[in-house]
């Protein structure tokens, strides 16, 4: 899902052996009181207050609430969280995850990987919204379009497996290069670029959705921009988009799987950051669910006896540096000594204070598998020891070398949420009290957010990236020279050879050995300074049932969702 998929309000899960790892490990950082009052909260079979605003049995509408207005509703430009989740309801690829966080049949009814491609076998009854069939056709145009450099797609990079992929993305081929083809209407042909073992995983990210080249030439540049400048082919249509305001999906009557679907409606007209606000919403029955609780939200939660529940979204967060040489981030002394303050410890237990989020360590989480077990179980991180006299003589350093006199200010680039504004708070006040460094705390609305990172206007923010696919490569990449998620624009040979290197090789002990050197180099570069990795606590309504969360593909998604009658 993706930078949080850059968003630094709330969003993400994982179940089975990675829920009870992250589970246990939470226990270790001191949580585990907390962790047992949720438990017995959740057990407790009190009714929650929600009414009929919130869950209408007859007509099997939810009502929810969206953090933000979402960024981008253009699947071949979508980044952040907030617009996968909703492309996940309305749109779907070749293939999709099901109520088991498995990969299903999507569009594709089977397919065939190989070494060198791929076949897929596309179902004759998948359908758009307006009757139209799905077709192989549709799906070479929306990965051609992703890929054209006029485009400017900052998730081009996840179809660079497709042969010619990047090369055409960089404008050294054309579009009609690409290695995919519509053999008929109903059979796609893929040739990959390289050998890999991951591609069916890639199918069901959204940039991999299908468009209809017709319908999109039809809104001359303004795809995916209002409710009628999309199509959908997916288990809802969107039949409200008012901006910042409201937002409604509606079962597709015309989805091949619409049988499955119990949902009929999908209401979203709340838009809220402040969990409070959020928290009042359910408590006066206006809403079914509150995906992002803050550690004040938690006693009323608990006196109530509402219905919580936990997951790890599998999730990483950091903060980011802007490497431009203008920018004083860019003195590997200066980031030393914001490094050798900075204590993940404290952010998580002081500050932050909500069960299952782990002191971040690495850019690669706990949670990701490597040879025979877990990645960082095998390859450990290389741990940091503060030291605040180090710390200033790195500071001392880099003054000399930037030519100042004085400690510099910083500007700190964050969202305009609570959770963000006191982490903000914090890192501000650790780092004026231990090193006198003056942070200019810049807070953005969530789109605000992500356009003054992509366009490098910050020096450090706090940024947070969650998987695309379940494996290590989907972090790993993330700080490739040529990937345009890597905002700060870190660069290093050695470590793009050994993003190369995990790519191409089909031998889990090369590729998980490339990982390892990844994370000593963005730990020995100060290319990043790890964070949390995210825990979450939400509240359901007692009678909404099925709500799969997951770390890996739409997160929430109620396509398996159901309402059960009031107690």
């Amino acid at each position: 899902m993706s930078n949080i998929k850059s968003d630094t309000s709330e969003a993400l899960t994982r179940t089975g052996s990675i829920q009870l790892l992250w589970l246990g490990l939470a226990a270790t950082v001191g949580i585990a009181i907390l962790m047992a009052l949720l438990s017995w909260a959740s057990a407790l079979t009190g009714s929650s207050t929600a009414t009929l605003d919130a869950i209408d049995e007859d007509s099997e509408t939810v009502t929810l609430l969206l953090r933000t207005e979402p960024p981008q509703l253009d699947s071949t430009r979508a980044t952040d969280s907030v617009s996968i989740s909703l492309l996940g309801h309305v749109m779907e690829g070749l293939l999709r995850f099901d109520e088991n966080n498995q990969l299903a049949p999507g569009v594709a009814e089977r397919w065939e990987i190989r070494e060198d491609g791929a076949t897929f076998w596309l179902r004759p009854d998948a359908r758009w919204n307006d009757g139209i069939p799905v077709t192989a056709h549709d799906f070479v145009f929306a990965w051609r379009t992703a890929l054209a450099p006029e485009n400017a797609s900052e998730y081009a990079f996840i179809l660079y497996p497709v042969k010619n992929g990047e090369l055409i993305n960089s404008g050294a081929l054309p579009i009609e290069a690409l290695g995919v083809h519509a053999v008929s209407d109903r059979i796609l042909e893929v040739e990959f670029e390289q050998p890999l073992a991951y591609f069916e995983e890639l199918v069901a990210f959204s940039t991999y959705n299908p468009i209809r080249e017709d319908f999109y030439r039809s809104r001359e540049g303004r795809y995916g921009a209002d409710v009628e400048d999309l199509l959908y082919n997916g288990p809802f249509q969107m039949t409200v988009w008012v901006h910042g305001a409201h937002v409604r999906l509606e079962k597709n009557q015309n989805y091949w799987g619409r049988d499955r679907i119990r949902l009929n409606v999908i209401d979203m007209p709340y838009f809220t950051t402040d969990a409070t606000s959020a928290l009042n919403l359910f408590k006066d029955g206006k809403v079914a669910v509150v995906d992002y609780l803050g550690a004040e939200q938690l006693d009323e939660v608990l006196q109530q006896r509402w219905q919580l529940q936990r997951f790890g979204d599998g999730s990483v967060w950091f903060l980011a540096f802007n490497f431009a040489p203008d920018r004083v981030t860019a003195n590997l002394h200066l980031r030393k000594a914001l490094q050798l303050v900075t204590d993940p410890g404290e952010l998580v237990n002081r500050i932050i204070k909500l069960p299952g989020n782990l002191p971040g360590e690495s850019l690669f989480p706990v949670w990701l598998q490597g040879v025979d077990t877990f990645f960082r179980q095998e390859h450990p991180v290389q741990q940091i020891t503060l030291d605040a006299d180090a710390a200033r003589e790195h500071l001392r350093i880099a003054m000399e070398e930037l030519g100042i006199e004085s400690p510099p200010s910083i500007s700190l680039l964050v969202d305009d949420t609570p959770g963000a504004a006191k982490q903000a708070e914090y890192f501000q006040n650790l780092y004026r009290t231990e090193l006198g460094i003056d942070i200019r705390i810049d807070r953005q609305i969530f789109k605000q957010r992500l356009a003054k990172m992509q366009s490098q206007d910050f020096d450090l923010a706090v940024y947070g990236w969650g998987p695309d696919f379940a494996d290590p490569l989907t972090f790993g990449e993330l700080f490739a020279s040529w990937n345009p998620n890597n905002n700060g624009r870190f660069i290093n040979e050695e470590y793009d050879e050994s993003v190369r290197l995990a790519q191409s090789s089909l031998d889990p002990k090369t590729r998980m050995e490339a990982f390892a050197r990844q994370q000593e180099i963005l730990i020995e570069q100060v290319a990043l300074i790890p964070n949390y990795e995210r825990g979450r606590v939400y509240i359901t309504d007692r009678r909404l049932k099925g709500v799969v969360r997951r770390a890996v593909g739409p997160d929430p998604d109620y396509t398996n969702a159901y309402i059960t009658p009031s107690p």
